[in-house]
């Protein structure tokens, strides 16, 4: 935990003196920003044997679905930024913390108005006691422009402005992060329907051997060697698949809305022609975990909200310290229009200084707020990188040992369907009774699907494993803090 030591000022005039020089290098109190530290390990826990890919630098940055090597998706992805809701939200936030650090910069400069009024004023003779009978009509006018300037002399304004300027920044790090979270569910999404699109086609050919087994039973039957229960539990089989193949329709149709929703479409407006779920599952480059705080946007949109709190702190220390204020007012007033004159002219120069001697301790309340709020932003950004860490991890176990558990599932599936194959050969011969050759059958297809769960999670772990490494993001694509600065074209560049 960062230590802070809250001192209440003994004498300010010598701050004030040195302050009075140029108000952009005026005092500034309060504690500078230093970058927590978070837990960091030397390398991955689950990284040992797998095989490096291409180096994350030179993959393509942002485009990540790209190594899946799918046309589909690729046409997919590109319009999450486009038209997605979501990241619309995240992106007016991010316009919205730019505007509001313009609005805080603007807090350093004078604020100046221009004032004009014309008055007319007419007295009857009555009223003057003019025997002609006769009145009077007078026009006086003002012309003036008035300023009034709060120098910064401890930097509250420009803690303030360090503070938004942060938070511009954690905004642009969640409009990343909504990004990349919406282009991952898109592809799971994606993923998930091309499996729907794999187990249909899967229970669409068991569906056709099913009826082949019926047409052997039903012929067994009429042979003599076979009872018509068999025949009606061969039937049954066939029925029972057949329904399973209709009802991954719902899955499937979800699947597709959901992808429609995610590019920015009514449900309606799109649809996806059927193609199974592929085998081949992409290399997903690694880098070191030192790399990781570099290149999540929610870590760094958690690093970024720590220096939004630290530069409070200083904005709240500030309050210590009197306010100075200035104003001044400079024109013309008389009579005949706008007759300005040297001899109509009128100026007004004030100056106040404000110092709270009691406020019942609101100051003190009011830094320790901020101290605590600025160690939550420090315990909520390790935790974001812990996260990040367990994540990775349990991705690249995920990979590692869904591969391993591919290989003995397609096995089983082999085996399984050689058992089939066998048994019914011998139901042809009459060595053996239907009941063996439905289970064989039942076991067949559950071995099948199990394989395509396992291919589907393998699809989505890798999915996962991207997401979890920051999709190729970096915080250098993050807008610097002296940009932001210098979106307000008076701030000179010192």
């Amino acid at each position: 935990m960062w230590p802070l030591k809250v001192r209440l000022p003994k004498a300010w005039t010598g701050c004030l003196s040195a302050c009075l020089g140029t108000w952009l290098a005026a005092c500034t109190v309060g504690p500078d920003y230093l970058r927590p530290s978070a837990p960091e390990p030397p390398a991955y826990k689950e990284l040992k044997g797998w095989k490096r890919a291409t180096p994350i630098e030179e993959s393509d940055r942002g485009f990540w679905w790209t190594v899946f090597k799918d046309p589909k998706l690729d046409s997919f992805e590109p319009q999450v930024e486009l038209s997605n809701q979501t990241v619309a939200v995240a992106e007016g936030a991010y316009r919205q913390a730019l505007a509001i650090v313009k609005e805080a910069q603007a807090g350093l400069f004078p604020v100046v108005n221009v004032n004009y009024s014309d008055t007319g004023t007419h007295l009857g003779p009555a009223a003057i006691g003019n025997a002609l009978g006769t009145g009077v009509t007078d026009l006086t006018f003002m012309y003036n422009a008035a300023a009034s300037w709060a120098p910064d002399l401890w930097g509250k304004i420009r803690r303030t402005i360090e503070s938004d300027i942060s938070g511009a920044q954690v905004s642009a790090g969640d409009l990343a992060n909504a990004k990349l979270s919406a282009q991952a569910l898109l592809a799971t999404a994606y993923y998930n329907l091309r499996a729907a699109d794999a187990l249909e086609v899967l229970l669409t050919e068991t569906v056709v051997a099913y009826k082949k087994t019926l047409e052997i039973t039903e012929n067994q039957f009429k042979a003599g060697t076979a009872s018509m229960a068999d025949v009606a539990t061969a039937r049954a089989q066939v029925l029972t698949t057949e329904s399973q193949a209709i009802n991954v329709g719902v899955s499937r149709a979800q699947f597709e809305h959901a992808i429609a929703v995610l590019i920015g479409k009514p449900p309606a407006e799109l649809t996806i022609t059927p193609i199974p779920l592929g085998y081949k599952i992409p290399d997903i480059p690694v880098s070191v975990p030192s790399t990781l705080l570099e290149r999540r946007p929610d870590i760094a949109a958690a690093e970024r909200t720590v220096q939004q709190q630290n530069a409070l702190i200083g904005a709240a220390i500030a309050l210590y310290y009197p306010d100075v204020s200035l104003s001044g007012l400079f024109g013309f007033t008389g009579k005949g229009g706008l007759a300005i004159s040297l001899a109509n002219e009128i100026w007004e120069a004030s100056g106040a200084i404000t110092d709270p001697v009691f406020d019942a301790g609101l100051r003190n309340a009011q830094v320790e707020a901020a101290v605590a709020a600025h160690d939550q932003s420090v315990a909520s950004y390790r935790q974001t990188v812990l996260t990040a860490f367990q994540q990775v991890e349990d991705q690249l176990a995920a990979i590692r040992i869904l591969a391993r558990q591919q290989k003995v599932a397609d096995e089983a599936v082999k085996a399984a369907q050689q058992e089939v194959d066998i048994y019914l050969n011998q139901y042809k011969a009459g060595t053996i009774n239907f009941t063996a050759v439905v289970v064989a059958e039942a076991m067949l297809l559950a071995n099948q699907e199990s394989a395509l769960a396992v291919r589907q999670a393998r699809f989505l772990a890798a999915v996962a494993l991207i997401e979890a490494l920051g999709g190729g993001w970096d915080t250098g694509l993050l807008p610097t803090a002296q940009a932001l600065e210098h979106i307000n074209p008076l701030i000179p560049r010192l």
